[in-house]
């Protein structure tokens, strides 16, 4: 994906002054909410693209899939879960490259700001992005394709845990996987099919246990085929969890491999992350 956005300017302590590194931070973030929503492909790609999915997936495939669940509302869980991954790591794994190409990091690391209010602010960036962007999905789905919404307090607290889990994970190995690639224009080559993939053998697109087994064990090495399933234990009945491959939403293994997967992304990230280009040095 490709922008004429001129980069933002890094954050930079005032001479004379010193901000709490809460102030910072947020700084950062409202820095970088800027920068993505003067972006309009970003924009459009990352809150628009779930949305056209679910309207065409809900055009095209009716009835229901066992249990009374319909076939539209399997598939909204699916598209949530794919949402917060777009935000996370698709939208980081293209964009740090660009960042990287045009020196933005490098001339961040040369300046006295703390390394961390710069990934800090791409966190900001992710969780008001990724809030947003759960909020139109869900108003879509309920306004045209009767979802229910989670009718308990216990619900909504599995759903906000699997959400930031998730979304920890996602971004982590969004910044991880940007080091991969050469060239700012590089990136969208290198994270798009992986996020795509993933998207079709986790249950996103296609009801989980009627994939190929090989298909599910793959998917069951990666965040969002975990996503899906914790999304689904918090929309779809309770009845419903007997037709997961474990017979049951096995929540206990969703955060198992989210937390899994954060250490995981936490170590990639300390040994891959690059600030520079290797034609820089």
């Amino acid at each position: 994906m490709t922008t004429t956005t001129k980069p933002a300017t890094p954050v930079t302590a005032t001479r004379g002054r010193s901000p709490r590194a809460g102030a910072l931070a947020l700084r950062q973030g409202r820095l970088e909410i800027t920068q993505f929503l003067r972006s309009r492909e970003s924009v459009v790609f990352t809150m628009g693209f779930p949305i056209i999915m679910i309207l065409i997936f809900a055009s095209i495939f009716h009835g229901t899939i066992g249990g009374g669940v319909r076939f539209t509302q399997y598939f909204i869980t699916g598209m949530i879960a794919t949402g917060l991954m777009t935000v996370s790591f698709q939208n980081l794994g293209i964009w740090i490259p660009i960042e990287r190409d045009r020196g933005v990091l490098k001339r961040y690391r040369g300046t006295p700001m703390p390394k961390w209010v710069w990934f800090a602010g791409k966190v900001i960036m992710v969780v008001a992005i990724g809030i947003a962007e759960t909020a139109l999905l869900l108003a879509v789905a309920v306004a045209l394709f009767d979802l229910d919404l989670p009718g308990t307090a216990a619900k909504w607290f599995t759903f906000g845990w699997v959400a930031v889990l998730g979304v920890t994970a996602c971004t982590l190995c969004g910044i991880a996987i940007s080091s991969l690639a050469r060239t700012a224009r590089s990136g969208s080559a290198v994270v798009t099919p992986v996020a795509l993939v993933l998207q079709f053998i986790s249950g996103v697109f296609f009801v989980f246990t009627d994939l190929p087994t090989w298909m599910q064990q793959v998917a069951a090495l990666f965040p969002l085929k975990w996503m899906c399933q914790g999304l689904r234990s918090v929309f779809l009945p309770e009845s419903f969890g007997a037709q997961e491959p474990g017979d049951s939403f096995e929540l206990g293994r969703v955060a198992l491999v989210l937390a899994l997967w954060c250490v995981i992304g936490v170590v990639l990230c300390l040994t891959t992350f690059r600030w520079t280009t290797k034609r820089d040095g």
